[in-house]
This record gives structure tokens, C-alpha cells and sequence, in this order.
């Protein structure tokens, strides 16, 4: 018994000093299994009770239960002790500094008008159509019943592509950057038959040197209503139902007549509000419209004696000028942070 109970001080002392030395979690666990574990000294020193005298027993294993509680003790009082080390930061922190909040983005001025437009157009129920921004010169400028020698057609006004009789699946029609999305019209029409309500989001190339009100590549809106019995009246109070929504209630419109190959009659929209007045002018021009010229419904298959409709369109860059008060329309894609982030 004397023997038996000798080895437990040195044992307790030992255990206690390793576990308490271990500098991170594996190690605390291999202290544990060379003490605590199948294998390990105090185990084996349990494994010699069997060994005592019976009347010896009841006192040694007291004394025996007594160290396993207090090895357990400082086993768990180091494991906290090393688990909260882990979790805390690698370097020194102060946690009373204010947190540093992480930052939020924001939509592109143009993308935020170009959301507004649509959805203003959703209310009075049309929908929004994509095409292609390489085009063949069929979509972009015949069918749109522009003949090859009007001055959209010149070169120097257009992108075209290199190779281009190869661009469009095999078609043997020269392929441009489209210069307005005008040609989605084409599109649309060709896949379904009237009525047609379409409005006609994206970007399009001409060939402008950049400067304060052109830029080679922008943004422009199309919109397309077509159906039995629309008149000009029904463009008129579409077009000032949109503007008022996008320039504020107080926006008057008028039109002027004007010239385009793909509609007829034509005309120039202006419009007046408190946001013209503000740049000093009373009315300003905003966007081209008519009524659907009748060679165009018959390039697509509409009958023009049965249909009859109305298309007009604006520059989004020239909506969002004039709402935030930019007088360059560079600075939409100079992609400088200090511009952006006031919007």
C-alpha cells in the first residue's frame, strides 16, 4: 500500500505541470492520452488496484478517484484557457473602436434611369425586349425602310465589322454595330403578329468623336406600340404620361414635325419643366416619334390597311443629364468613384 500510494504525488505533479505547459490544443490532448487515455500512466496505475490487499482498497481508490477529479479540473481549465486563445485575434485589438461597416453599392446613374423608364412603361403595359447589338444592315437600316444611300448608311457614321460576311450564321449581309435599337422593332415583329407593346432598352455605336454631348457608344430607349385604330393621340398621351413620370408633373410636351425614313408623319418632342427652366431654357428637345411608315409593316408582313401603330425614341444619357444636372456625358463612363458615389 505504502508503495502504491507514493506514486501518486509524483504522478499528480508531473500530469498537472504537462497539462498546464501545453501551448495549444493538440498538444493538451496528447498530455491528456499519456495521462487519462487507454494507455496512459494513471490508467495503468488504476489497472494496480486490482493488485492490493482487500481492506487496502477502499482507501486507494478514494485516493485514486480523488486525482482523476482534479487531473479532469485542470484538464478542462486549460482546454477554456487555450479555446478562448484561439478565438482571439492574431494581433493586438481594440475592441472599443468603432466597427468599420462594409460598404454597399449602388446601381449606375444610367442603369437607375434605364430601371425607371421601364418601369413606368410596365405600368401602362408593355414589356421590355433585347437583340442583338451586332446587326446585319437588313435589321438595322433596310427594313427599317432606310435605302443604302441615306446618310445613315455612310460608313463614317456606323461601325462595321471586319469579316463581316461571316458574322451572322452564314448571312451574306455586311454586319454592323447596331446604331439604334430600332432594329429589335424588326425582331419583334417578325416573331409575332400584332398587337405589339414593346419598350427597347440598350446600348448602341455611332462613329461621334467624344465630347460634352456625344459619346461613340450610349445608351437608348425604343419604344413600339402597335394594333388596330392607334393614332397620334394615343403617341401623344403615351409619351406625355412617361415624361411626366420620369422629369416630374409639371413636364409639358409638344411636338414638332420632322423627318425620319421609318415613320410618317414624324416629329420632335419637346418638352418644358422646371428642370429646363433651370438651365435657362424653356423648352428643350428630348426625342424622335411618329407613326410606323407603311413599307415598314410590309417588310415585316403586317398589313398596313389593318394595323397601324407608333414607335418613338430617346438617348437615356440625355434623361439622366438633365435630371442630375451633368453637363458632360463623359462622366457616365469615366468610372470615376467620386462621380459615382452621388448617386
Amino acid at each position: 500500500m505504502a508503495g502504491f500510494l507514493e506514486q501518486i504525488e509524483p504522478l499528480k505533479q508531473a500530469a498537472v505541470a504537462e497539462l498546464r505547459a501545453a501551448q495549444d490544443l493538440a498538444a493538451l490532448e496528447q498530455a491528456r492520452v499519456n495521462y487519462l487515455g487507454s494507455h496512459g500512466k494513471f490508467t495503468a496505475l488504476m489497472k494496480q488496484l486490482g493488485s492490493l490487499p482487500k481492506d487496502e482498497k477502499p482507501a486507494a481508490g478514494k485516493t485514486i478517484n480523488t486525482l482523476k477529479v482534479e487531473l479532469e479540473a485542470a484538464l478542462s481549465e486549460r482546454r477554456s484557457e487555450l479555446e478562448l486563445k484561439a478565438a482571439l485575434p492574431k494581433e493586438p485589438t481594440d475592441f472599443t473602436l468603432p466597427g468599420r461597416r462594409r460598404p454597399l453599392g449602388k446601381l449606375h446613374p444610367l442603369t437607375q434611369v434605364t430601371e425607371d423608364i421601364v418601369r413606368s412603361f410596365r405600368k401602362i403595359g408593355f414589356v421590355a425586349a433585347d437583340g442583338p447589338e451586332t446587326e446585319d444592315e437588313y435589321h438595322c437600316f433596310d427594313a427599317l425602310n432606310t435605302p443604302s444611300d441615306h446618310p445613315a448608311r455612310d460608313t463614317q457614321d456606323t461601325f462595321y465589322l471586319a469579316d463581316s460576311g461571316n458574322a451572322q450564321a452564314g448571312s451574306q449581309r455586311p454586319t454592323l454595330l447596331r446604331t439604334h435599337t430600332s432594329s429589335v422593332q424588326i425582331r419583334v415583329m417578325e416573331k409575332q403578329q400584332p398587337p405589339v407593346r414593346i419598350i427597347v432598352p440598350g446600348r448602341v455605336y455611332r462613329r461621334d468623336n467624344a465630347d460634352a454631348t456625344h459619346n461613340p457608344t450610349f445608351q437608348q430607349v425604343e419604344g413600339l406600340y402597335v394594333d388596330r385604330n392607334v393614332t397620334v393621340g394615343d403617341l401623344k398621351g403615351t409619351v406625355e404620361f412617361v415624361f411626366k413620370e420620369l422629369m416630374g408633373p409639371e413636364t409639358k410636351i409638344r411636338f414638332r414635325p420632322h423627318y425620319f425614313s421609318y415613320t410618317e408623319p414624324s416629329f420632335e418632342i419637346d418638352f418644358s419643366s422646371p428642370l429646363t427652366r433651370k438651365m435657362g431654357k424653356e423648352w428643350l428637345e428630348i426625342a424622335g416619334c411618329g407613326m410606323v411608315h407603311p413599307q415598314v409593316f410590309e417588310n415585316v408582313g403586317y398589313d398596313p390597311e389593318i394595323w397601324t401603330g407608333w414607335a418613338f425614341g430617346f438617348g437615356i444619357e440625355r434623361i439622366a443629364m438633365i435630371r442630375y444636372g451633368i453637363n458632360d456625358i463623359r462622366l457616365f463612363y469615366a468610372n470615376d468613384l467620386r462621380f459615382l458615389r452621388q448617386f
